[in-house]
């Protein structure tokens, strides 16, 4: 098995290119949460790429075969909970960093669960399908990186806050791409809210629904922005370099969303992203907002959060 220090450095040069906003927020931990950071980083993205046959996120690869894909993804994470080797630096990085913090089977259990959704070109039909699936593909995730961080298992309240820091950014996510996934025959929105608007199974990228899918969005974007504010509640119980490095991430993350809301009928004429610059200035901001309470509008909007981390465990379950 590579050393740790290997592990981490491969694990660093996988965030780097696979998430540039992930890369710059984890620079402001310290070094021993930083590098846990990137270990855990390392697996998703693998798995990710695993699951989609892509290369640190990017076009998709041959869909066939997605099952096998699916069970080698288990058999390895399975395998790095025993603490041997993978035979692949991103599932012993998962091992070493569960070694390390208490990271369960049944945490990277509940994201795998999400790629195994992907795996059946899964589409929700409803509102609890889209929280049920941003809870695997990325609340769950924040409930590991939580616990990397230090949060104790058993601070509930805590995790829920990390699991919809989660959900803003995979609301996001989705608002952001929903062209790139109608290209690849996928479609993250509710088939419910695609009929409350109209538009047919499919034809959401048709131009003559474009104000239909424009309203669409901004209820995404507004319900993105309802979960980073309760995430931003969790944060002020962090550690001050934690909490410095989870609301930079919070700001650039939720520019994305709020600036596909701006948009509007033009989101998609280019893809969304926040400039080096001004994620610099997100930092910036959030190293201010490390040592202010939380601001009331934002505790008044989190109260309309309509999905807790437990009621999605339930829906998880039916």
């Amino acid at each position: 098995m590579l050393s740790r220090a290997d592990l981490v450095t491969n694990a660093r040069q996988s965030i780097l290119k696979g998430s540039k906003s992930f890369a710059a927020a984890s620079h402001l931990f310290d070094r021993e949460t930083r590098e846990r950071v990137w270990l855990l980083y390392a697996w998703c993205r693998r798995c990710d790429d695993i699951i989609d046959a892509q290369d640190h996120g990017g076009a998709l690869g041959p869909q066939d075969g997605a099952a096998e894909r699916l069970l080698l993804v288990r058999e390895k994470t399975t395998l790095a909970f025993t603490g041997r080797e993978t035979g692949d630096p991103a599932f012993d990085a998962l091992g070493l960093v569960a070694r390390e913090t208490g990271l369960t089977l049944d945490m990277a259990g509940a994201v795998i669960d999400g790629f195994a959704l992907d795996a059946t070109q899964w589409q929700p039909h409803s509102e609890a399908d889209l929280m049920r699936y941003c809870w695997h593909v990325a609340g769950a995730v924040g409930v590991m990186m939580a616990v990397v961080m230090g949060v104790s298992p058993d601070d509930a309240d805590t995790l829920d806050r990390a699991c919809d820091l989660g959900l803003a950014f995979q609301l996001a996510n989705i608002a952001r791409d929903v062209e790139e996934d109608d290209a690849a025959d996928r479609c993250y929105i509710p088939m419910d809210w695609l009929a409350d608007e109209g538009i047919p199974p499919g034809e959401q990228m048709k131009p003559h629904y474009r104000p239909a899918l424009t309203r669409i969005v901004a209820r995404m974007c507004d319900a993105a922005h309802i979960h980073e504010c309760s995430a931003r509640i969790g944060a002020a119980r962090l550690q001050p370099r934690q909490r410095w490095a989870v609301l930079s991430a919070a700001g650039i993350y939720g520019e994305i969303a709020r600036e596909v809301a701006r948009r509007g009928d033009h989101a998609w004429d280019h893809r969304t992203v926040v400039s080096n610059g001004r994620k610099l200035g997100f930092i910036g901001k959030a190293a201010w907002a490390a040592l202010r309470p939380v601001p009331r509008s934002c505790i008044a909007a989190a109260s309309a959060r309509k999905y807790s981390r437990i009621d999605l465990i339930a829906l998880s379950r039916r």
